[in-house]
């Protein structure tokens, strides 16, 4: 059994891979309704506002890409000098907060903002999880452990699938911007959690 033999750093990024994906199923699927809603003051998918909300959302996601790509170059440098978890936390908690300020914005220009905040804890996403883990790992087994890491992206999605659409119907009266708070709490949540691994390359040799 794979899962059973799982090091305890992966098992510890287990945790924090499915609150981090979690959050970003949640941003992916429910941003544009989101901004429809909150921002635009439409929920009707045929009108021209709800169309303008769309574009704007395909703005801001290239803002979180963008600043992502810039963010990775600056990231390990960071990493060198704190560690790979404190700059990982520290992502995922301006990720998260990011995330939830989306309530608190009516205006669409701030809305870029909060991308900039995503696009950072993207940039640690795509990482630093995966360089911790490969720090954790027998040599001989890795790829087949960093295939078996790749389930707690499919979880979450499984998870997001039958949880938030429930959610935000029953909990939150069908407000998706939030759902999007609940993404951020479940980013910030995977920030902390992140404290709690055990990352074997950055103890003293």
């Amino acid at each position: 059994g794979g899962f059973g033999q799982m090091p305890k750093t992966m098992v510890q990024l287990a945790f924090v891979q499915f609150f981090t994906w979690i959050a970003l199923f949640a941003m992916w699927i429910y941003t544009g309704t989101a901004i429809a809603d909150h921002v635009y003051g439409t929920t009707d998918a045929q009108s021209p506002a709800y169309q303008d909300a769309g574009n704007w959302v395909g703005i801001m996601f290239g803002v979180y890409n963008g600043v992502s790509a810039l963010a990775a170059f600056i990231l390990p440098i960071f990493a060198r000098a704190t560690s790979r978890k404190v700059v990982h936390t520290t992502c995922l908690i301006i990720g998260g907060a990011s995330l939830a300020s989306m309530f608190l914005i009516a205006d669409k220009q701030m809305l870029i903002v909060p991308m900039i905040g995503v696009g950072i804890a993207w940039a640690s996403m795509l990482t630093m999880p995966y360089a911790i883990l490969a720090g954790a790992l027998p040599a001989d087994r890795m790829g087949y452990f960093m295939g078996l890491f790749n389930f707690f992206v499919v979880i979450p999605q499984i998870v997001s699938g039958l949880l938030l659409g429930w959610m935000t119907t029953h909990l939150f009266a069908g407000q998706t911007i939030k759902t999007l708070m609940l993404g951020g709490a479940c980013m910030a949540l995977a920030g902390i959690l992140t404290l709690f691994v055990t990352d074997k390359a950055a103890a003293p040799k």
